[in-house]
């Protein structure tokens, strides 16, 4: 099996890339997928989301509201590192028996870890290859102000509270750059894929 870490800053493009992958046939672990799974209604992880920040994170239907609580943790990095504390452990765990799952059943799997804060979080050496979706940062404003409706005071902030640009290209062991068209991007994910992903786990497997 190969494990592999995908990251990219915010509008960088990481989602098409990583269902590019999963159409050649990675396994995909999203991380925000599992993190809304850690918050669900009735979770433990909700529960504990609520006692940290009160019953104004939550929707008249007793869901997360993922707007307002967004507001409080973008704005104060301390509130936002309880709301990781919370999270993040959950998350990871529930990564780790997928990728268990996926490597009994297929020894040459590639397993592809989705994780928009794997710098952040300090996981980048937990792979056996990163890849970095990477755009600069003035077209994932623009990207943001159209695709989200933010200012670009908004914008700016969410990319402030991610890690910089320099610093995930650092850890990257392939750059996938995003700065062109869509089939671009998929061309560049179909070559990394033939050339390194599947010859690297067949290598792992054998």
């Amino acid at each position: 099996m190969l494990r592999v870490g995908l990251t990219g800053g915010i509008a960088s493009g990481k989602s098409e890339v990583s269902r590019r992958l999963a159409e050649r046939g990675a396994v995909i672990v999203d991380a925000d997928v599992l993190a809304r799974e850690a918050v669900a209604p009735g979770s433990e992880g909700l529960a504990e989301v609520v006692g940290a920040f009160g019953p104004e994170v939550l929707t008249h239907d007793g869901e997360l509201d993922r707007a307002a609580l967004g507001a409080v943790v973008f704005a104060d990095p301390a509130r936002r590192e309880t709301l990781n504390g919370i999270i993040h452990p959950r998350v990871r765990a529930r990564a780790a028996q997928i990728v268990a799952d996926a490597a009994a059943a297929d020894p040459h799997a590639v397993v592809v870890q989705d994780i928009p804060l794997l710098v952040e979080t300090g996981q980048a050496g937990s792979f056996d290859v990163v890849v970095v979706v990477d755009a600069p940062d003035d077209v994932r404003v623009a990207r943001l102000r159209a695709r989200n409706g933010m200012s670009e005071d908004e914008a700016r902030s969410r990319m402030a509270a991610q890690a910089t640009r320099e610093e995930r290209l650092a850890a990257a062991h392939h750059v996938i750059a995003n700065t062109g068209s869509l089939a671009g991007l998929r061309v560049q994910v179909d070559r990394l894929w033939d050339d390194v992903l599947v010859p690297a786990a067949a290598r792992a497997g054998a």
